[in-house]
């Protein structure tokens, strides 16, 4: 590794700028095509940082990217900075209480993903700078991670055409290479169409959308037994025809989260969930159209970039957390579950240890976890470019994914100290890469190897745009 804690120290230079720049967002949750007041903050600070400043990426308003450097290859630093609905909560308080407003939380830690992010694609500017490199390094500001397939549009829009290696990080448990494991999935809304007709005195009349909607969750019910066991399907009622039992429901909705493996998995899903509509359809004498909201792709890994992520998180060891870290993590392991604690070791693949609330180790590459995954929409960009992602180690083991304990250690000292560490961890793996053009070579090669049998495919409808305008403010 070249210079390494050159890097390391560059990135120690800006790291009280991005530490006020993600506590911002978190207090102002936005969701996915909503993120206007949290990308402007990533914008100003790309402005301030001296970055070349590109919006609306893709068309999407709330998509930013900036550049720095000339020439040479492109490195990719991918942030984000959407929240989650009900996940709203108090900072550093471990127990639940909501903040007044709309309910809006970051209990993903996306406020902390987009700044950590920025933090190491500005520390690589001014590596390039102060020793001459050709080179280019961009800080993408990825809107709409949750469920909103933001980077599935910007990769079909040709947003990373030119990008040799792209980089990012997920807030975590642990500080680790994060494994290229995840489903592709796909968002279609089903909308039934009957005849409302008087309950009692007509019933015969009537043809209930929401009796289709309720044969075809028992059909996709029934199907679980004879599907893939690593794929998932779940659904939600966007439209239950009214509150009025005396009246047959004349319109219904439902939205399904379909989930497998790979892209051709899941299209033989989608298919067979698509029969099982018609099907309820046929049942009720009613009329089924359906609409494609969102697809991503499932994650590719790339070997030579593991491995040099994996080297830098091994020089520069686990994050620097203290005692007074230690004994608020513990608070937060009070109000989960042994099982809450023992599964996130699980998902490592690392032995159980109980009694220590905070990482203290850095998990081997070889460490398996258990195959219990998500969905992300990097997917797309790693079957277009060759990807890694690290883990950053920012909350107490075992807090779920999406819980308002998330939420509220997200202004902690454990997620400043967990996302300044990874965000060193990135910054040196882009810094190997253009040092060390190898590491660029092989990476590509190893992306080339792994899509030959398969190109990409984007899983989105040609014809299906950012749905942008249910978000502008106003």
């Amino acid at each position: 590794m070249h210079n390494t804690e050159e890097i390391w120290r560059l990135v120690e230079a800006h790291q009280d700028a991005f530490i006020e720049l993600s506590d911002r967002v978190w207090g102002m949750p936005e969701l996915a095509y909503a993120e206007f007041r949290s990308a402007a903050e990533h914008k100003a600070a790309l402005e301030a940082h001296g970055f070349r400043v590109t919006t609306e990426l893709a068309g999407i308003p709330t998509a930013v990217m900036g550049e720095a450097g000339e020439e040479g290859p492109v490195i990719a630093i991918l942030g984000e900075y959407d929240a989650l609905p009900g996940l709203s909560q108090e900072a550093g308080v471990a127990e639940h209480r909501p903040l007044p407003g709309d309910g809006v939380g970051h209990g993903c830690g996306h406020n902390l993903l987009g700044a950590g992010a920025m933090l190491a694609a500005t520390a690589v500017k001014d590596y390039l700078e102060k020793n001459g490199i050709k080179g280019r390094v961009r800080y993408y500001g990825c809107p709409a991670e949750e469920g909103g397939a933001a980077k599935a549009f910007m990769v079909r829009e040709g947003c990373f055409r030119d990008v040799d290696i792209a980089i990012s990080w997920h807030p975590a448990p642990f500080a680790a290479v994060n494994e290229a494991n995840s489903l592709a999935n796909c968002r279609i809304d089903f909308s039934f169409v009957g005849r409302s007709s008087h309950a009692a005195a007509a019933p015969h009349l009537g043809r209930s959308a929401l009796d289709a909607v309720e044969l075809m969750n028992v059909g996709v019910n029934y199907m679980r037994e004879h599907m893939p066991s690593d794929a998932r399907i779940h659904y939600a009622y966007l439209d239950a025809g009214g509150i009025a039992p005396n009246v047959v429901q004349g319109t219904a909705k439902v939205r399904y989260l379909i989930r497998a493996t790979d892209l051709p998995g899941l299209q033989a899903l989608i298919a067979r969930v698509r029969k099982i509509g018609d099907g309820a359809a046929l049942m009720t004498e009613t009329s089924v159209t359906t609409k494609v909201v969102s697809a991503v792709s499932n994650l590719l890994a790339n070997t030579p970039l593991e491995r040099a992520m994996q080297d830098q998180l091994e020089h520069l060891g686990p994050p620097p957390f203290d005692d007074e870290d230690r004994a608020l993590a513990a608070e937060f392991q009070k109000t989960l579950s042994d099982e809450d604690i023992a599964s996130a070791f699980k998902r490592m693949g690392v032995p159980v240890r109980k009694g220590v609330p905070l990482a203290d180790q850095i998990i081997p590459l070889e460490a398996k976890g258990a195959a219990m995954v998500g969905s992300t929409d990097v997917g797309d960009v790693s079957w277009a470019v060759p990807t890694v992602q690290a883990r950053g180690a920012t909350y107490a083991i075992g807090t779920p994914g999406h819980s308002w304990q998330l939420t509220a250690q997200g202004k902690s000292g454990i997620a400043h100290k967990g996302m300044v560490h990874v965000a060193k961890v990135m910054a040196g793996v882009a810094v190997e890469a253009l040092r060390d053009p190898s590491l660029i070579a092989r990476a590509k090669a190893d992306h080339a190897a792994r899509t030959e049998a398969t190109p990409y495919v984007c899983p989105l409808p040609p014809e299906l745009k950012p749905p942008v305008k249910m978000a502008m403010p106003g």
